[in-house]
C-alpha cells in the first residue's frame, strides 16, 4: 500500500489500516496496571468476544502467556459457548467494539447475575449496554471504524491484552511502541511481488497456515471480507493431514512464520504433490517465495498481520472490489436491541 496514492487512500479500510501506526505510537501500556493486579489475584482469565474482537487479541495473548510461562491460566471461547461454562473463579474480559454485540453483552449479564465481580469490557465506544453490566470498561483510543472489516481496533485490543501480560511478567521495559509502529508501517507499505498477487487472484481458495496465535485465522476472515474469495485456516500441520485430498493445483497457501521442521513436508505434500503455490510471510528467507517483513522479535505476529492486510488489499484492488462495502457482511454481526 501507498499512503499517499489515491488508489489506496480513497477507501476507509486502507486509511484505518494505516491509522494503526499512530494508534500504536500513542498506546499507553500503563492503563492496564490496575487490572493486571486484579487478574494476578484471580489467576484465571477468559477472553471472549465475537470474530475479530477475539481471534487475534485472545489467541496472541494465550500463546504469549504460555511461551513465557506466566502464572495465569488464559482461555478463549465465543460468548455463547462460554455462557455454558461455570466461571465463578475466572476474571472475564468481554471485547465488543460496538459495545452492543448481543452474545457478549448477554454473557456479561449472566456472569454478573452469578455474582462474578471481575467482569471487564473492552470497546471502541462509551455509554454502551456492555459498559452497563461490566465492573469496568476500557474504551479504545482508535475510535469507531467506518469500514466493515475491523483492523486498527484489532491491533489495539491485542496490545491491550499484551500490556497486561507484561505487567504480570514484571517487565518494567514494557512494549517498545515506537519500534513496533515503525515495523508495522514497513509491513503495510512493502511492495509485494506481482506474481504472488496474480496467483492469489486466480486461486479458487486462499489458505492460511501457521501457529494458533490468531494471525492466520484472522487473515482467513479478512480474506472473506476484503477479497470476497473463499478461504480456510489450516492450524499447524493440518495442511498436510488430509485436506490435500480436496485442494486444487490453482489454490494458494500462505504460511505465516513457517516452522523449519515442517517446511519439507509442506514442500512434498502441497508443492510437489498437489502442485499448488506455497508462499511464506516471514522475517527471514525461506525455500518458498517469501513476503519478507522486518523482524520485531516477540512482536512479530503484529507485523505478520499487517503484511497480510497489505497483501489482501492488493488482491482486492486487483479484483476491482469496493473494499468498504461487502455485499452481506455487517459491521455489528448480531446487535443487541434494547
Amino acid at each position: 500500500m501507498n499512503r499517499k496514492d489515491g488508489k489506496y487512500t480513497s477507501f476507509a479500510l486502507t486509511r484505518e489500516m494505516m491509522d494503526v501506526v499512530d494508534v500504536v505510537k500513542g498506546f499507553d501500556p500503563n492503563q492496564t496496571t490496575p487490572v493486571a493486579e486484579n487478574l494476578r489475584k484471580a489467576g484465571k482469565l477468559l477472553l471472549t468476544g465475537e470474530g475479530s474482537s477475539r481471534i487475534f487479541p485472545a489467541k496472541n495473548a494465550i500463546r504469549k502467556a504460555l511461551t513465557a510461562g506466566l502464572p495465569i491460566h488464559i482461555i478463549t471461547e465465543g460468548s455463547r459457548q462460554a455462557a455454558t461454562y461455570k466461571l465463578p473463579g475466572y476474571a472475564v474480559f468481554c471485547a465488543s467494539n460496538s459495545g452492543r454485540t448481543k452474545e457478549v453483552v448477554l454473557l456479561a449479564k449472566k456472569a454478573a447475575k452469578e455474582g462474578n465481580q471481575h467482569i471487564f469490557g473492552l470497546s471502541a465506544n462509551s455509554g454502551t449496554p456492555l459498559e452497563e453490566v461490566c465492573s469496568k470498561t476500557f474504551v479504545l483510543s482508535c475510535g469507531w471504524e467506518q469500514a466493515v472489516a475491523a483492523t486498527k481496533s484489532v491491533l489495539e485490543q491485542a496490545l491491550f491484552y499484551e500490556s497486561i501480560l507484561h505487567h504480570l511478567d514484571g517487565n518494567s521495559n514494557g512494549i517498545d511502541t515506537k519500534a513496533l509502529a515503525e515495523n508495522l508501517e514497513k509491513a503495510l507499505t512493502l511492495s509485494i511481488d506481482a506474481n504472488i498477487i496474480k496467483k492469489a487472484v486466480q486461486a479458487p481458495t486462499i489458505y492460511f497456515a501457521g501457529y494458533n496465535d490468531g494471525v492466520a485465522e484472522e487473515l482467513t476472515l479478512k480474506t472473506n471480507e476484503i477479497t470476497r474469495k473463499k478461504s480456510d485456516y489450516l492450524e499447524g500441520t493440518y495442511a498436510v493431514h488430509g485436506i490435500e485430498e480436496v485442494m486444487d493445483s490453482e489454490d494458494i497457501v500462505f504460511v505465516i512464520d513457517p516452522i523449519e521442521e515442517e517446511i519439507q513436508k509442506f514442500q512434498e505434500v502441497l508443492v510437489d504433490g498437489v502442485g499448488l503455490t506455497v508462499v511464506a510471510i516471514a522475517d527471514h528467507d525461506t525455500p518458498f517465495p517469501t513476503i519478507r517483513v522486518p523482524s520485531g522479535g516477540s512482536m512479530n505476529p503484529y507485523i505478520f498481520l499487517c503484511a497480510g492486510w497489505n497483501l489482501l488489499v492488493e488482491i482486492g484492488l486487483s479484483l476491482g472490489i469496493n473494499l468498504d462495502k461487502p455485499e452481506r457482511a455487517r459491521k455489528v454481526g448480531n446487535e443487541l436491541i434494547q
